[in-house]
């Protein structure tokens, strides 16, 4: 806390705030949250990841893991968005 009784993160959050980039604060949220939501074998295949107007990019190493993750596309977007307590992420492209 500083002398004005607000906690560094307070401080940062409203920085993004009144400078209109609480989606930049988000979409960091959400690509830090990968490997505790995919677990770390996934994570370690996992090559890039990049947001762009709220889809998900998701380049991986091999094709039967991108074949796998296709099918649980709905799960893995519904986790993302709960475990970041966001809601900007509207669909995961896997490439």
């Amino acid at each position: 806390m500083n002398e004005d009784g607000y906690t560094l993160a307070e401080l940062i959050n409203e920085f993004y705030r009144r400078h209109n980039r609480e989606s930049s604060l988000d979409e960091m949220k959400i690509i830090e949250s990968w490997k505790s939501v995919v677990g770390g074998f996934i994570a370690a295949h996992t090559l890039d990841l990049r947001i762009t107007k709220g889809i998900l990019y998701v380049k991986v190493d091999a094709d039967s893991l991108r074949n796998e993750l296709m099918y649980s596309k709905s799960i893995l977007l519904r986790n993302i968005n709960r475990t970041t307590g966001t809601n900007i992420l509207k669909d995961i492209v896997l490439i």
